[in-house]
């Protein structure tokens, strides 16, 4: 399975940024996809996932700002993340991953030992 993100930037403070991911190849499989990110001298943490039935999870600091959906095939899912109201404490890099696992568990283990295939990641930061 092959993943790749897109869609990061600059934006100012209160501003709107959507990432996309793709991932392609054997996917039928794939239940949980999520967003993380990790910025310097953060630990890595789940921000948004997504189950294959449509179960959401975000983390504390970014609900009600962002929203995470996907589309699928039997071949490609397309997974998006919605950010609205960016504050600088959002600006980090953002990884795409997905994982077999079923969504409790995903959601879960927010660290990403849950997640089996990752993209390359997309920066994203977030000017005062």
């Amino acid at each position: 399975v092959q993943v790749v993100e897109s869609g990061g930037g600059l934006v100012q403070d209160g501003g709107t940024l959507r990432l996309s991911c793709a991932a392609s190849g054997s996917v039928v499989s794939i239940d949980s996809m999520g967003w993380y990110r990790r910025s310097p001298g953060k630990k890595r943490e789940l921000v948004a996932a997504i189950s294959s039935e449509g179960q959401t999870y975000y983390a504390d600091s970014v609900k009600g700002r962002f929203t995470i959906s996907n589309f699928r095939d039997n071949s490609k899912i397309t997974l998006s993340l919605q950010m609205n109201n960016l504050r600088p404490e959002d600006a980090a890099m953002y990884y795409c991953a997905v994982s077999y696992s079923d969504f409790g568990f995903f959601s879960q283990t927010p660290g990403g030992d849950a997640s089996d295939h990752w993209g390359q990641g997309t920066q994203v930061t977030v000017s005062s």
